[in-house]
């Protein structure tokens, strides 16, 4: 397997100098962020470590290049918007911008491309199938002809108001994973596992590691502290950062241990990048720094590359 960090905790920082820190802090890869550049919609969005919209073969060379020479890998590129957004002017761009991305990864000789499936949050999972079979074969296809993995990350995206009461972004649990993966049944479609969404939704998540071994393209590391004095006040209908909390690698919840064993038996090589949302680190550039280097400290007790 291969260390990384994904670069959205580094919005200040531009390719170069991320490249340059991965290497300092002894990480071998990095999911790189491509958001449109403008002005963030949420935390943790709005980062553009590499303009897809305005990138060309010569564009793209360079970037290989300096890539190559910092011995640092692109692991992925991320973008995570909703592109089953009731607003359909919204999700047209989002779409597009997707497709961006995975004609960029192409370019730049990145196999794997990061996001969300994105849903209506008012609607249930049912009521939003329709628009699922009517946006993400396509999207597919499209990446299978360009030889790109598409990675969809499991976060519920439940965590602000605007967000309730179903969150927006459909792939949440392993129900609705084997519904998506038998309704498109390619190789070029999987998950962007991040076990902390698992934890506190109360589900196991080593039994989805070895149930979807195949479809596991990319990792993220991030973990959850469940706290059940607050769960115990609220209950599980409450919004999410209620009752749980995330956190760095080894801070929560997620045996890391017994999660990159499980890994490890199903074969996978593949990144496990390091997804910073600890509040606790978020204080100045310097802390989000050390919290990479802290997070890489724990994990390499589990990863020697």
């Amino acid at each position: 397997m291969k260390l990384g960090f994904v670069s959205a905790i580094l919005g200040e920082l531009d390719f170069e100098h991320v490249l340059a820190f991965a290497k300092e802090s002894g990480y071998s890869c990095v999911e790189m962020m491509c958001w449109p550049k403008g002005k963030a919609e949420r935390r943790y969005a709005g980062v553009t470590h590499i303009d897809v919209t305005n990138l060309d073969k010569a564009a793209a060379k360079k970037m290989r290049s300096k890539a190559l020479k910092s011995g640092i890998t692109i692991s992925g590129l991320g973008y995570y918007p909703n592109p089953l957004s009731p607003n359909p002017v919204e999700a047209a761009v989002y779409i597009k911008h997707l497709q961006e991305l995975i004609k960029a990864a192409e370019l730049l000789g990145v196999q794997v491309v990061n996001t969300f499936i994105g849903r209506d949050w008012t609607r249930s999972v049912d009521d939003n199938w329709p628009r699922f079979k009517q946006v993400w074969p396509g999207l597919i296809k499209f990446a299978e002809e360009r030889g790109i993995k598409v990675a969809i990350e499991n976060c519920p995206m439940f965590f602000t108001k605007d967000e309730w009461p179903a969150g927006k972004n459909l792939a949440h649990a392993p129900a609705i994973w084997r519904r998506m993966f038998e309704e498109i049944p390619s190789d070029h479609f999987g998950l962007n596992l991040d076990p902390s969404h698992l934890v506190w939704q109360q589900i196991d998540y080593l039994a989805a590691v070895r149930e979807f071994k195949e479809k596991i393209f990319h990792v993220h590391a991030k973990d959850c502290r469940v706290d059940q004095h607050r769960l115990n006040q609220v209950g599980i209908l409450a919004c999410p950062l209620e009752f749980h909390t995330p956190k760095l690698p080894g801070l929560g919840d997620v045996d890391w241990g017994r999660f990159i064993s499980v890994l490890g038996d199903n074969g996978y090589d593949g990144a496990v990048c390091v997804e910073v949302e600890d509040r606790a680190f978020e204080g100045s550039l310097q802390s989000r720094k050390i919290a990479l280097f802290q997070s890489g400290a724990y994990l390499r007790q589990f990863i020697a590359e």
